[in-house]
Order: C-alpha cells, then sequence, then structure tokens
C-alpha cells in the first residue's frame, strides 16, 4: 500500500484455537444498532449546497490491476474496489462503525447470532435487486477464498432469515464469540455483489464488476488511469454529485504538486509531509487533514541471519531518534510513534511509559556488542522510489546505523517492483507503511504479528509464542479492561523485540484545487467521493 493493512490470518485449524468468551461478559458489549441513515459526513465542513455533475481526476502513485475485492491488499486496489463495492456494515470518518447495507443488525445476548436487516430498495448498479441470497453468496464466496484479508470470525453459517424475514434478512451464526466481528464485516473485501456473479465467469465479472457502490467502471488500463462513471441506482438518494471519477498515475510526488497546482488534476491522494502547507494556504489549493490508522515502521527481515538476532534488531531501535527523524521528515504532520497500535485505535500503548526503546547511542553499542555481530556489517535498506520522505528517513537511518558500525546500502526501486521484493522477502530491512482498516486492535496486531497469517507478520517472519496466545485470546475478550490489558502487553513484547521499529504515525494528507468541496476521508485513508461535489465556474 503503503500496504494497506488490516489483518487477518489463516483459517486453518483457527476455530480449535478460540476460547468462548461467557454469555455474561459480553452481554454488555452486544447492542443494537440504530436504523439512521448512513450518509456521508461533513468532510470540509462546506455551508455551499452540493452540486451535481462534472468529472473529479485524481492523482495518486499506482494504478488498480485488480478489482478482485476477496484477492487484494494495497491500497492502489482496495482504495477503488470500495467505490464499487459495499459492505453490510462500515464506519465513518471518525472509525465509528455504522450501518450501511444494512439497516440495522441485532446480536443475540451470547455473541453468536447477528441479524442484519437490508436496507429496502438497494439496487445494484445494473439496476437489479439486493437479495439477501447475494449476501450469502458473497460473504461465502470470501470463505471459500480467504485471500489476504479473510472472514476470520469462527463463521458457522450464513443464511437468509426464515419466514417472512427472509426476503430482507441475513443470519450469521458464530461457533465462539469473536469480538472484532462487525469491525472484520467493515472491510472493503466484505462488499455484496451479484450472486454467481450474475451469470459471468469470475475472470469476466471482475472486469468490469457490478456492487452497490457509488460508481461503476467505465474503461480500466491495468498500467494506467481508471474510470469510474456514476451509478445512477445508488441507493443514497441524490449521490453521487460526480458524473465521472478519474484515476490517473502520477508516479512522483512533485509531479502531483505540480499537476494539482495547475488545475491538471483536481486532487491528490497522498500528500507529500514537505508540501502539506504551501498546499494549505496555496489560493487555488485545499489541503484536507485528518487522525489516520497509519504507522510509519521500520521492518526488519528476522529471515536473515543478522536481524533474527534480537540485539542487532534493539541496537538499531536505541540507535534510530524517532523524535528528530519525525520532526525532520514530516513537517509538523505526524507524531512520534512509541508502540505499534496509533492513538486513533483503541486500546494504543502509545502513552503507556517505557514502551518503547529510546534514542541511547551507549545503549544502542551496548547491545551490538552482546549480539553475534560485535564489529558490525554491511547490509541494505530497501524503499520505494519516487517518495521523497522515505528517501529522506533511509539517509538519516543509514548516518545513525554508521556510527555503531553498521554500513547500510540504499536501494530504491519503483513502487509495484518494491512490493514484489518484500512480498518476496527478498529484503534485509525496509521502510514501509502499516495501515488497519478498522479500530478495533485486532486487525493491525494480526496482520504484523501472525506467523500463520497471509503476510507472515508483515513479511518479518518473526514469531512469538505469548504473542500469538495473547493474540489468539484479544479476539474473544469482551471489550473493556481485560482486553485493553491483553493489547498493551502485545505492543509491550513487541517494543522490546522489535520486529519493525514504529516511527511515526502520519496523518491522512489529501489535496484538492478550491472548487473541490466535501471530500470526506476516513482514518483508514479512503475517501468517500459519493459526497463530493465540484463547483461550477
Amino acid at each position: 500500500m503503503r500496504t494497506t493493512v488490516i489483518p487477518k490470518r489463516s483459517r486453518t485449524g483457527r476455530a480449535q484455537r478460540f476460547a468462548a468468551a461467557t454469555a455474561a461478559t459480553l452481554a454488555a458489549a452486544l447492542l443494537l444498532a440504530g436504523c439512521a441513515p448512513a450518509t456521508g459526513g461533513s468532510g470540509s465542513g462546506d455551508a455551499a449546497k452540493p452540486v451535481s455533475g462534472g468529472q473529479l481526476k485524481l492523482g495518486r502513485a499506482a494504478s488498480v490491476d485488480s478489482l478482485d475485492l476477496n484477492q487484494q491488499i494495497t491500497a492502489n486496489n482496495a482504495f477503488a474496489i470500495d467505490q464499487v463495492f459495499e459492505p453490510l456494515v462500515s464506519f465513518d470518518e471518525t472509525g465509528k462503525i455504522v450501518p450501511w447495507l444494512a439497516e440495522k443488525y441485532e446480536i443475540d445476548q451470547a455473541g453468536l447470532v447477528y441479524t442484519f436487516t437490508l436496507r429496502s430498495g438497494v439496487q445494484f448498479s445494473d439496476g437489479t435487486p439486493v437479495t439477501p441470497e447475494d449476501v450469502v453468496f458473497s460473504l461465502q464466496r470470501h470463505l471459500k477464498v480467504g485471500g489476504p484479508l479473510p472472514l476470520e470470525a469462527p463463521i458457522a453459517s450464513i443464511a437468509p432469515g426464515s419466514g417472512d424475514a427472509a426476503k430482507h434478512t441475513v443470519v450469521i451464526t458464530l461457533k465462539q464469540a469473536y469480538t472484532p466481528f462487525l469491525s472484520e464485516l467493515s472491510g472493503f473485501a466484505n462488499g455484496i455483489f451479484p450472486k454467481d456473479f450474475g451469470g459471468k465467469t469470475e475472470a469476466e465479472f471482475f472486469q468490469k464488476p457490478v456492487g452497490t457502490g457509488p460508481f461503476a467502471v467505465k474503461s480500466w488500463d491495468p498500467n494506467g488511469d481508471l474510470v469510474f462513471t456514476k451509478n445512477t441506482h445508488y441507493w443514497q438518494s441524490g449521490k453521487p454529485y460526480l458524473d465521472t471519477l478519474v484515476y490517473t498515475v502520477v508516479p512522483d510526488d512533485t509531479q502531483l504538486q505540480q499537476q494539482l497546482t495547475a488545475g491538471q488534476i483536481d486532487a491528490i491522494e497522498d500528500v507529500p509531509a514537505s508540501a502539506a502547507k504551501q498546499l494549505e494556504s496555496g489560493a487555488a489549493t485545499k489541503l484536507v487533514k485528518n487522525g489516520s490508522w497509519e504507522i510509519e515502521q521500520l521492518f526488519f527481515n528476522t529471515q536473515d541471519p543478522r536481524f533474527a538476532d534480537e540485539h542487532v534488531r534493539r541496537a538499531i531501535a536505541h540507535a534510530l531518534d524517532r523524535d528528530g527523524i519525525t520532526k525532520a521528515t514530516t513537517f509538523g504532520t505526524a507524531e512520534v510513534a512509541n508502540s505499534l497500535i496509533p492513538p486513533t485505535i483503541e486500546y494504543s500503548a502509545d502513552a503507556e511509559k517505557g514502551i518503547a526503546l529510546g534514542f541511547d547511542a551507549q545503549a544502542a553499542k551496548d547491545e551490538l556488542a552482546k549480539s553475534k555481530y560485535p564489529k558490525g556489517f554491511e547490509t541494505t535498506l530497501l524503499i520505494a522510489s519516487g517518495n521523497s520522505q522515505r528517501a529522506q528517513i533511509a539517509q538519516i537511518v543509514q548516518e545513525a546505523l554508521a556510527k555503531i558500525g553498521i554500513t547500510v546500502k540504499i536501494e530504491q526501486i519503483d513502487l509495484a517492483a518494491f512490493r514484489e521484493r518484500f512480498k518476496a522477502y527478498k529484503f534485509d530491512f525496509m521502510i514501509n507503511s502499516g495501515q488497519s482498516d478498522a479500530r478495533d486492535p485486532n486487525g493491525l496486531v494480526t496482520f504484523q504479528a501472525d506467523p500463520e497469517g497471509f503476510s507472515k507478520s508483515y513479511w518479518t517472519h518473526y514469531t512469538d509464542a505469548k504473542v500469538t496466545e495473547l493474540m489468539h485470546e484479544g479476539r474473544t475478550t469482551a471489550d473493556g479492561d481485560a482486553r485493553k490489558k491483553i493489547y498493551v502487553e502485545i505492543q509491550r513484547i513487541l517494543a522490546q523485540q522489535v520486529p519493525y521499529i514504529p516511527l511515526f504515525y502520519p496523518s491522512n494528507l489529501k489535496a484538492t484545487t478550491a472548487k473541490v468541496h466535501d471530500l470526506v476521508v476516513r482514518p483508514n485513508g479512503s475517501i468517500r467521493f459519493q459526497d463530493a461535489w465540484i463547483a461550477k465556474g
């Protein structure tokens, strides 16, 4: 994504490892969601009345190469998929879970049976009505595929409701209680599509998919631009306001800024921190900034014998001045990170004392002396090209590690090749970001600390039996102090063993021209374009 991460792990043997929470403990956490309409939000807070029509061109670093929602994870694909497909429940710009295609949901007192009531009159972009059978087919296909973001909950069955309710309800029954279930369902990978792919093959369907989202695919070049057209059957009355949404690839930070200022594009998906103040103060541009669920990090490949050595990793952690890195590279748009989970996500340990290994040059030398490599070594730091901030971070890391005897070569490659390399574990250490798609901590912890999961602990191969045990325990413990204690302990262990070093928590930074209004940005970095509109004239 950045790898946009949301969590999850292999389903193999999963159910046997879950411990059921007691019904009495769960009862306090259960709720009946209201039936309020799921509108987008105020976004930039414009008071002007929205205007329909027009085209918005979004500049972004990478093209969309797949629209198969169950098979994808990176932001370039995820944030296109979520314009086409929508889940039963979603989350708003604060991260709160809200009804979406389901107008309400009920959970029984044991926390095992979830009943979703579908909104009346919802249609797919081809005009066909959405039925409970479509929901069942979509979620069962996700269970079958698994993919990088599998449905992790111990699901016993997914079926239409019984009797008269069969026409408008879906019932999901779990084998055991699973606290983050609604959070998991809110992800883009659980979007709903027509039963049997509308009569097409899977391959045909995902070339030009049909969903309930605000936009439909008009044309698509997997190596270039993606053009969306307005879904005229969209269930939110009057939306989307835009006729056309274009994702255009501009792989360089400087070019993105120049094209926005010149009016060649209307918005930037990821604004470089160095450009934030200029775009915010520009007469023809606006900055959209909010908190995020993202963490910029230094990741170690623990299959490499040098980085399998915990003392080496601890030495590097002590050698890095994270506060200095944050100040030098984020221009006031980020906060230094002390733990894996950002303070915008539940149960963050960022404010806990003694979590992170602090900047201490002597401690760094002492740790390296305890390692198998007391005299240091040579290694390569991998980063994606076109990202000026990461290039600057890499240089700071290079200089800092040289002081303790570790010689670092910086290797910059294009974003697509960078992703291929780290997913194949062909790197020593790298700079990348972790990104949750939910406020529940399970997602981020699972993706970055589960040795059996899709990413093998975010491609570090880190394994710790205690962390794994706590991770499973956290999924079945009801929200509250006991669950918080679990996740704080996980963060404490990770901070001491440092399979990765959280550097800072970035803000979500988007930018638009002055004529763009109500760009609603959510904490995972996605944009609700159904709310956006362009002033005429």
